[in-house]
């Protein structure tokens, strides 16, 4: 496996260098999206057929205010909401070492990936958490914040692997290596989220348009398949789409330390040596 050249990208280049990455090893990253969202449609199908497991409209009520299956929604949408944070950080971190491992010309495998990012699950849960945090909360205050610290943010995932970094440092390295950048991190993102768009308005939105015309005639088993269909076809665009931004957001990264870091430099001097973290100094964003 030849290495990728490492200089300065272009947006542009960025896109296609990830379109390419993405045909070129489509099994592999495929596999690294979907294996973990084949688990989390199992746990959002069992939802569906508590919601729905009457054949007419009041045995569906009855059923559904019962004891038991009112606990066992409880159950069942507690474990979905656990399996939903597993899989986002297994499928945003197998991608992210996945590239890591192209970029320096290894050979990488789905169990690879998937065997690498296990133990930095409960790192990655915090990188996560804190970004949702800072995030949401400049959400909260004003729109345009919250669109630009999430610019400045992206990177934060590729910075806790690949530089073994943790929560609070990964976000603050972040927000260093983005400087000047977030023009380029929104264009990338703006595309994820049309991409993810157009996929859920060709795989899912059909099925939910069928959901709403069915509810009106109060028929729960049409409904319920109706609903489980909408729950494949938004898996799988999310298999489809969230390898994009997770490659894009990886390839930024690797772009950013070329251009501020003269990071190309480093691989030539020292091939086998990894990636290692910068020496520059980590400015405190979140103090």
């Amino acid at each position: 496996m030849t290495k990728l050249d490492l200089r300065p990208l272009s947006v542009g280049e960025i896109l296609d260098r990830t379109f390419t990455l993405y045909r070129e090893r489509f099994l592999l990253f495929l596999g690294i999206s979907a294996i973990p969202h084949v688990l989390l449609l199992v746990v959002n199908l069992s939802q569906v057929f508590l919601r729905f497991p009457g054949k007419s409209a009041a045995t569906t009520a009855a059923a559904r205010l019962s004891p038991p299956m009112t606990g066992a929604a409880i159950v069942v949408l507690l474990i979905g909401m656990v399996v939903g944070v597993i899989v986002y950080l297994l499928s945003q971190g197998a991608t992210v070492i996945a590239i890591s491992e192209i970029y320096l010309g290894r050979a990488i495998t789905i169990a690879d990936s998937f065997r690498r990012v296990r133990g930095e699950l409960g790192n990655l849960f915090g990188v996560v958490l804190l970004n949702g945090l800072a995030t949401g909360a400049a959400f909260i205050l004003l729109i345009i914040p919250g669109i630009y610290l999430m610019c400045r943010l992206i990177v934060c995932i590729p910075a806790a692997l690949v530089e073994n970094l943790g929560p609070r440092a990964s976000l603050e390295r972040s927000f260093e290596l983005t400087k000047d950048s977030a023009g380029r991190a929104f264009l990338i993102i703006l595309l994820s989220f049309a991409l993810a768009f157009a996929a859920s308005a060709l795989l899912a939105m059909p099925f939910q348009v069928m959901i709403v015309m069915t509810a009106a005639k109060s028929n729960p088993e049409t409904l319920r398949f109706w609903v489980a269909l909408s729950q494949v076809g938004s898996t799988i665009a999310n298999v489809l789409v969230a390898p994009v931004l997770t490659i894009a957001s990886a390839i930024l990264y690797y772009d950013l330390r070329v251009r501020k870091e003269a990071f190309d430099l480093q691989m030539m001097m020292n091939p086998l040596g990894g990636v290692s973290p910068s020496a520059s100094t980590i400015p405190t964003m979140l103090s």
